[in-house]
């Protein structure tokens, strides 16, 4: 055999084994996820180009512990879904959990706590206790979404209530500022966010229907299950810290039962 030829093929050979090795530890080491969200203050919403917010923040210190990049983009929230869905986007945020979604998303651990609730005019005198008070009330909601699949809920149990889905959440407090509908159901900070924003001078919020919890959900078939594991990982490790409660207390914002009992 001609030995320049069999040294060509060892080197050729070793070549390609060590490009391989630098490819497998490049990509090791540089992973990255991509999130998605949409304009929702104040948990999410877009400074300067910049996406910012709590869910961000709480994000970016995990992605840190990790070691990982992250990026984020803000977008329609239809549009976030659909790039979560197809590949574009390995996770988006904040979202509640629902059994549809839990099909084609790994949850993470709660990061956010917050509520739903009624919002009346201040000519109002509705002190929201149980569903029965707004019974005959013809209420907006934003959807479809889960705040609205959990108004049907209580429409549900008690019948006589006229729901409204609307698209904007801004249309619907503006249909209740000129006493066009009754109440918004509404997540409690989005809805006090926005009608500061909008300078509704005669809206309050009447009291609390549910609470519920937010989360990031991660695409089963786009993510690597074992960087989701350890993202989750860092993340519970970082509420145990009391690092996750330091941060959302700057937003004015509560922890959850789950951040309050490892604190």
């Amino acid at each position: 055999m001609n030995k320049n030829y069999c040294s060509a093929n060892i080197f050729s050979f070793c070549g390609t084994i060590v490009l391989s090795l630098v490819f497998f530890f490049s990509t090791a080491t540089a992973a990255e996820l991509k999130f998605v969200t949409q304009d929702f203050p104040p948990f999410n919403y877009e400074v300067d180009g910049v996406v910012s917010g709590p869910a961000a923040d709480i994000i970016n210190a995990t992605c840190r512990e990790l070691g990982i990049s992250c990026s984020f983009d803000l977008l329609p929230w239809s549009r976030a879904q659909l790039y979560t869905k197809i590949g574009k986007a390995h996770a988006m945020f904040v979202i509640g959990w629902n059994e549809e979604r839990a099909k084609w998303l790994h949850f993470s651990s709660a990061i956010i706590e917050t509520e739903y609730g009624f919002f009346v005019r201040d000519d109002n005198p509705l002190a929201f206790k149980n569903t029965a008070d707004v019974k005959g009330y013809s209420v907006g909601v934003y959807g479809p979404s889960n705040t609205s699949h959990s108004l049907e809920m209580v429409k549900a149990k008690i019948e006589d209530i006229t729901i409204h889905i609307i698209s904007d959440d801004k249309v619907a407090f503006k249909l209740l500022s000129s006493g066009r509908i009754d109440a918004v159901y509404s997540n409690r900070e989005v809805g006090k966010a926005l009608v500061k924003k909008m300078g509704l001078k005669n809206i309050r919020y009447a009291g609390c229907h549910r609470k519920l919890k937010y989360y990031i959900g991660f695409s089963k078939k786009f993510t690597d299950p074992k960087l989701v594991e350890r993202f989750n990982a860092t993340l519970l490790k970082l509420q145990q810290q009391g690092k996750i409660e330091a941060i959302l207390r700057t937003y004015q914002m509560g922890a959850t039962e789950d951040q309050r009992e490892n604190p």
